[in-house]
C-alpha cells in the first residue's frame, strides 16, 4: 500500500479541477496546467478532494504501486502550482561575477572570455534580487527546477574558493588548499 498514494488531495478555494478521460486539468489564480494520467491509475473528484486510486484495485505489481504514488505527487504539484506557484533562488558568488535580466534573457559574466546569455523558457519568470540572487518562478514545478539546474550547471560552486552558483541556503563543503611542506 502506497503511503503517499492513499492520501487525498484537498482542492483549495479558487482552484477548478476537471477530468476528461485520462486527462486532468486544473485552473487557478496563477494559470492552468494539465496532466495525462497513467493507465495504471485513475482519479476521482469528490467533495473538494481528489482521490488517486489504482486502475485495478487488487493490482499489487511494483509498477502499479510506483505509478500510484507518482500520480498523486504530480497532481498535488499541479494544484499547488496553479494556486501559489513555485520559486527557486540561486546565489552567485565570486569576484567579478555578475548577472542581469534583459527582457527574456539572462546575461551573465562568469569569468569566461565572453558573456553567457540564456533565454528564459516560456511560462517562467526570472528576476535579480539583492545584486547576486537570481529568482526563478513559475507554475510548473518541473520546469522551474530544470531551468534552475541548467543555470547552476553553467558555473557550479567549486570547493576551494566557493565561487559559482549555489541554491540559496545550500551549504558547500570547503576543501583545504595546498600547504607548504617543510624542507628536509
Amino acid at each position: 500500500m502506497s503511503k503517499i498514494g492513499k492520501k487525498p488531495i484537498a482542492i483549495p478555494d479558487g482552484v477548478e479541477v476537471k477530468t476528461e478521460g485520462s486527462r486532468l486539468e486544473a485552473k487557478g489564480p496563477k494559470g492552468s496546467l494539465s496532466l495525462d494520467i497513467h493507465k495504471k491509475s485513475k482519479i476521482e473528484i469528490k467533495d473538494k478532494e481528489i482521490i488517486v486510486k489504482k486502475a485495478v484495485e487488487n493490482d499489487e505489481s511494483k509498477e502499479a504501486m510506483a505509478v500510484w504514488g507518482l500520480t498523486r505527487s504530480l497532481v498535488n504539484n499541479i494544484i499547488i502550482g496553479v494556486k501559489e506557484g513555485y520559486e527557486k533562488k540561486l546565489e552567485l558568488q565570486g569576484v567579478g561575477f555578475r548577472m542581469s535580466v534583459q527582457g527574456k534573457k539572462i546575461v551573465m559574466a562568469l569569468g569566461f572570455s565572453h558573456p553567457v546569455e540564456v533565454t528564459v523558457p516560456e511560462g517562467l519568470e526570472a528576476k535579480i534580487e539583492e545584486n547576486n540572487v537570481l529568482s526563478i518562478s513559475g507554475i510548473d514545478k518541473q520546469k522551474v527546477g530544470q531551468f534552475a539546474a541548467e543555470i547552476r550547471s553553467l558555473k557550479k560552486v567549486e570547493p576551494y574558493k566557493g565561487k559559482g552558483f549555489r541554491y540559496l541556503g545550500e551549504k558547500v563543503r570547503r576543501k583545504v588548499g595546498k600547504k607548504a611542506g617543510t624542507a628536509k
